[in-house]
């Protein structure tokens, strides 16, 4: 499994990420890193954590298969997941990418969706979710199985990193359990035509990285013969400082860090950290 990427990231790349908020990356994770993740995947699905949901909620597509199974903090509590956040080049991607001098761990997370899944991602960005705040958060997205159109692909607001907006975080779950004084996510359903949005069709061991402000989106899985299995972390750089003021996500555990200080910590450790020079 290689602990580097597999090639180097191109100027255009890393331009991509910055000025549209989300870029894909293919070619960098060797076929060995899925072998280890796929059966690391099933046994949490079987044998879930406690932060895990089942966002599934149509009876008639959940009687049939469908699927949309949620977990998050992995890794501090299953060895082999903490091996992909050590040893894989997640961290060192991320790094490059958002031009940082160590990248910290914030979290991992599963988002399956199995054939015959009706439900929709909601419209939103992820950094109001969470406890932090910084410019250099981003998230990278490995697709597990071939991802398509009909089969639940991610379709992102390109540049919307940008707008300078924070919006409402959506409870996934479908109901109103957050409660913040930010402006509701806007009807971007509505408004298809008149939004850049882009979407990419990928194969196993591609991966997005996006910024923690892009709007983003992501239909069911209307396949009835593939799953859409992601394995996504969360990583964040030099800027960003705890802020749990208005936190909305469940964290594993106190991180046991002040507001306002860098997260270098047990629960956000530094994973990688540029060479001088």
């Amino acid at each position: 499994m290689n602990t580097a990427p597999i090639r180097p990231l191109t100027g255009d790349e890393i331009r991509r990420y910055r000025d549209d908020g989300i870029v894909c990356l293919r070619g960098l994770f060797d076929a060995g890193w899925l072998e280890h993740l796929c059966p690391l995947i099933d046994r949490d699905m079987a044998a879930p954590g406690p932060l895990h949901l089942e966002l599934e909620k149509d009876q008639a597509a959940a009687a049939s298969g469908g699927r949309f199974f949620f977990d998050t903090f992995l890794w501090p509590r299953v060895p082999g997941f903490a091996r992909f956040v050590h040893e894989s080049p997640a961290a060192a991607i991320a790094g490059a990418l958002m031009g940082a001098r160590k990248v910290n761990v914030f979290f991992d997370q599963l988002l399956v969706k199995e054939p015959g899944t009706t439900e929709h991602t909601p419209w939103h960005h992820d950094l109001p979710y969470w406890p932090i705040d910084g410019e250099q958060v981003c998230t990278l997205w490995l697709a597990l199985d071939e991802v398509t159109a009909d089969s639940g692909a991610v379709e992102y607001l390109r540049g919307s990193h940008r707008w300078g907006e924070r919006y409402h975080p959506p409870a996934f779950a479908g109901d109103d359990r957050y409660r913040t004084a930010l402006p509701q996510v806007p009807d971007f359903e509505a408004r298809r035509d008149e939004l850049d949005i882009v979407r990419f069709e990928m194969q196993p061991g591609d991966c997005t990285v996006h910024h923690g402000l892009l709007v983003h989106h992501a239909p069911g899985n209307a396949r009835r013969d593939r799953r859409r299995r992601a394995y996504v972390t969360r990583w964040t750089g030099d800027d960003v400082v705890y802020a749990p003021e208005g936190n909305v996500m469940p964290v594993l555990r106190d991180p046991g860090i002040a507001p306002g200080a860098s997260l270098d910590c047990d629960l956000w450790p530094v994973v990688w950290r540029a060479h001088a020079g």
